[in-house]
């Protein structure tokens, strides 16, 4: 007999189970009716409604059973929970988990069994209602689909009870304001042009709004029997986990994924997707929350562009080789064409511009046609790596740049710098080396990303940087001092007071207390001092070009703990914070690394608050 493992949400599964109040409870006739039904419409001598504790499972509702419960693992609803799809045993003695069980070799020997979860709202299953029979038999689609409405009946009846119990915990919260503000969420949450949904920590769908049905294809009540795995396309799962797990860890505290849900019935559907995650004041995870775009039909926009822009790539090929029977044909497709379009012969000179590049390098055909191209749009640090690369595949055949998709800075007619997409091609026309370019502007793209790559490295409350880009500089700067010859130096700051700021006047007031000691350190730092939020009322700054001494060092430090100890006026209150400070000093070609000096400040500033708080101690 195989034991069933315990599924990964065994905690909290348990920990509701407990908190609805039904274990040992009185029959109810809602749940009777319902193990009525199953008995009579599959024909089966037994039928439960089984809540699978700790150790035991306890009947709330049998019929054909007389015990009202057993030990757990004798259970077959234990193993049942585990899935996300009815679980059936058409023959127990040939199914290696129950072969021997004692139930299957002694009364009441059960042959057959079927059983599909009862879940929670936030999708745990709590157990099963199950039908069993003492002779193997087999469910028809019908009969197993009556099973599953049955089931869902069921899992409504104890969502119910768990709505109930989650309605009297919050009794004490003002009925009026908890209405209007479910009344606002649910009306923005129903109306959003976006799919919003909640996700529990293992992926099951917890609450949809109708633009995540009409994206997917499912119903509220078949998605919440899934989990966002189970629909998503096998390809894109990866890295949709990846940047999850990210998420999860607190590496990151949201991401987005361009990503393929499996629609129901068949087909894929694109979707931008955007998560956050939601944590209880302890920390705990307690779901994640999904906003789905679907970008399907921009999807298929992207493909049939790319269709058309490889497809006149080639058609520009096949033309040039056919110049004189075609040339008004192919001027039209390259004049009229999204890209730039630029040709120039073995010397450099352009033989072809259309109107795009005109748009695009602000140089008219007609000034442009005969000039060096390099005049026109090479940077001048590029230009003699660009005549150097010509002559070299004209003499070799050979380059670097030729028939790759490449993206370069490019020069405007004002002087004004840009990023180009290139795609050069080389043909050879009655014995002449010619060369043709698509270029493509991308310096928004380019912008965009690079103002995504610094946000990465910015904390948004604060502005200051974050511990990714600590992470990143220190070492650095470390090399620096080791090359220079001059001391560097951590200050690890965790301020003195900020839980009770936070408590007496809310989080709102934390946030802007939190700015304020940002902006006093910006005050009181040099120019070369770099300033870290690590999180929560951590700070660290860098002071690099010290003397080997650590008077500079703490004589910053004395002005950083007399700037934050301050009392801070934030609208109506008045609040004061103290700061522990450790300081940990890196003396030029001193063999550690960035990770040991900041644990030495750690631990610094750690002796700083058992001393007293509000004072400053040296590693």
């Amino acid at each position: 007999m195989l034991i069933a493992p315990l599924p990964p949400d065994e905690v909290e599964r348990i920990r509701l189970l407990h908190a609805l109040n039904v274990l040992d409870s009185d029959p109810e006739p809602e749940f009777d009716r319902i193990t009525r039904l199953v008995s009579h419409l599959l024909k089966v001598p037994m039928a439960l409604i089984s809540l699978v504790d700790s150790e035991r499972q306890w009947f709330k509702s049998r019929v054909g059973v007389t015990d009202s419960e057993t030990s757990r693992d004798l259970s077959f609803c234990a193993h049942a929970i585990l899935g996300t799809q009815p679980m059936v045993v058409e023959d127990a003695t040939r199914d290696e988990r129950f072969a021997d069980h004692p139930m299957v070799t002694g009364g009441p020997r059960v042959r057959f069994y079927a059983g599909v979860p009862i879940r929670s709202v936030g999708g745990l299953a709590l157990g099963t209602l199950c039908a069993i029979d003492s002779h193997p038999r087999q469910l028809s689609a019908e009969q197993l689909e009556v099973l599953q409405d049955l089931a869902d009946i069921a899992s409504k009846e104890m969502q119910l009870r768990e709505t109930v119990s989650l309605a009297q915990k919050q009794l004490s919260r003002t009925d009026n304001v908890l209405e209007a503000s479910e009344a606002r969420f649910r009306a923005v949450f129903e109306r959003a042009a976006v799919g919003v949904a909640t996700i529990a920590p293992g992926g099951g769908w917890l609450s949809m709004n109708d633009a995540v049905c009409e994206i997917t294809g499912y119903s509220r009540e078949e998605l919440q029997r899934l989990t966002f795995q189970d629909i998503t396309h096998p390809d894109d799962l990866k890295s949709d986990l990846k940047a999850l797990r990210k998420l999860i860890a607190g590496d990151i505290d949201r991401y987005q994924i361009e990503k393929r849900y499996l629609r129901k019935g068949g087909g894929t559907v694109w979707v931008n997707l955007n998560v956050t995650k939601k944590q209880s004041p302890g920390g705990e995870l307690e779901y994640f929350i999904s906003t789905l775009t679907d970008i399907q039909a921009r999807k298929e926009a992207e493909a049939a562009l790319e269709g058309l822009r490889l497809e006149l790539e080639k058609r520009v090929e096949e033309r040039t080789r056919q110049l004189n029977k075609r040339e008004l044909e192919l001027r039209s497709v390259i004049e009229n064409a999204n890209d730039a379009y630029i040709s120039i012969d073995a010397t450099g000179a352009v033989t072809g511009w259309n109107r795009q590049a005109e748009a695009t390098f602000g140089w008219r055909a007609e000034e442009a046609l005969g000039q060096s191209l390099h005049d026109l749009i090479v940077p001048p640090e590029l230009r003699e790596a660009h005549r150097l690369g010509m002559l070299h595949y004209l003499a070799t055949g050979e380059s670097k740049v030729v028939d790759q998709r490449l993206e370069l800075p490019a020069l405007r007619r004002d002087g004004s710098s840009l990023h180009v997409e290139v795609r050069i091609r080389a043909l050879n026309l009655d014995g002449q080396r010619v060369f043709s370019a698509f270029l493509h502007d991308i310096t928004d793209r380019r912008k965009a990303q690079a103002l995504r790559e610094r946000e990465a490295l910015m904390d948004p409350l604060t502005g200051l940087l974050n511990r990714r880009a600590l992470t990143e500089m220190l070492p650095g700067a470390m090399e620096r001092a080791g090359r220079r010859g001059s001391a560097l130096a951590v200050l690890f700051l965790d301020l003195d007071g900020f839980k009770a700021v936070n408590d007496t006047f809310g989080h709102d007031t934390g946030d802007l207390l939190l700015r304020e000691v940002a902006a006093r350190l910006r005050r009181v730092a040099r120019g070369s001092d770099t300033l870290v939020r690590l999180a929560g009322d951590e700070f660290t700054v860098v002071l690099e070009g010290l003397t080997s001494d650590s008077d500079q060092a703490m004589k910053c430090a004395e002005r950083i703990l007399h700037a934050i100890t301050q009392p801070i006026h934030i609208n109506t209150h008045t609040a004061q914070v103290g700061v522990s400070i450790g300081l940990a000093i890196h003396e030029p070609h001193t063999n550690q690394s960035a990770d040991v000096l900041m644990k030495r400040a750690d631990s610094a500033m750690y002796e700083a608050k058992h001393a007293g708080k509000g004072c400053i101690r040296l590693s």
